[in-house]
């Protein structure tokens, strides 16, 4: 209901953007499925649907960054045959997520400029060393491995193409948020992009939030993390303890 409700909105919207009317160049509007993307116990995944309004010839690009934090990344060296960790590196400014639609290829329309400067595109986010790290030459290695398994644990994804125009600049994108997901607000920068110059943005917050059970352990783990850890371990404890007594018996 709340997404038709959306809807019927966008398409008020929409009869303004008629020849017969004028529109400011700045004047873009972006609207999400839901504004909450909820996880629960039997989470294993969803789609989220961005659309909106894009007026004059531009082309649009969506990013969705999930929360900034750090990230440790380890490097396995070969040590007497054995692959262990030997080096790391901890990088900062690290979204958590990272996903990018576009209506086409970014070389096409997209100065790098304005690319650097908003960080669209993965080889422009500021991810760098921290200040304990910052000596190391060769980081840009820890830099592209972090990448890579992001990419492999489906959380930066970039792809043209994936973002349509439909009648009366209306577009329209649809995101996949794996079922590994960080809770957080996340945002959604939509820009648009005419002649090789931005000439419109617009900022959509998203929440991802714990339902149910899974919002009872973590808030209860993040607000009381002492008695969390006893409690796990006097659990594992018994739970070792069961095991063993069902095989004796066997």
């Amino acid at each position: 209901m709340k997404f038709l409700i959306r809807l019927f909105v966008f398409s008020a919207v929409l009869a303004l953007v008629t020849p017969g009317r004028s529109v400011q160049a700045s004047a873009i509007t972006v609207d999400l499925s839901d504004p909450i993307v909820k996880i629960t116990a039997g989470f294993s995944g969803t789609d989220l649907l961005i659309f909106g309004v894009a007026p004059g010839d531009g082309d649009v690009v969506v990013v969705v960054r999930g929360p900034i934090r750090e990230e440790v990344v380890r490097k396995k060296e070969q040590v007497m045959g054995v692959w262990v960790n030997r080096r790391q590196m901890v990088l900062e400014n690290v979204p958590s997520l990272y996903m990018m639609a576009s209506n086409r290829d970014l070389d096409e329309f997209l100065p790098g400029g304005i690319a650097y400067t908003h960080q669209i595109g993965v080889e422009n986010i500021r991810m760098k060393p921290t200040k304990e790290y910052a000596h190391v030459k060769d980081w840009e290695t820890f830099r592209h491995a972090l990448i890579r398994n992001k990419e492999n644990q489906g959380l930066y994804k970039w792809k043209s193409g994936n973002l349509v125009f439909q009648g009366n600049r209306l577009f329209r994108t649809k995101i996949h948020f794996p079922a590994n997901l960080t809770v957080g607000t996340f945002g959604i920068d939509t820009y648009l992009i005419e002649k090789g110059e931005m000439v419109a943005f617009e900022t959509t917050l998203l929440n991802v939030r714990k339902f149910g059970i899974e919002a009872e352990v973590y808030n209860f783990a993040h607000r009381h993390s002492f008695a969390y850890g006893v409690l796990a371990i006097l659990v594992a404890g018994l739970a070792g303890w069961m095991a063993n007594a069902a095989f004796r018996k066997a």
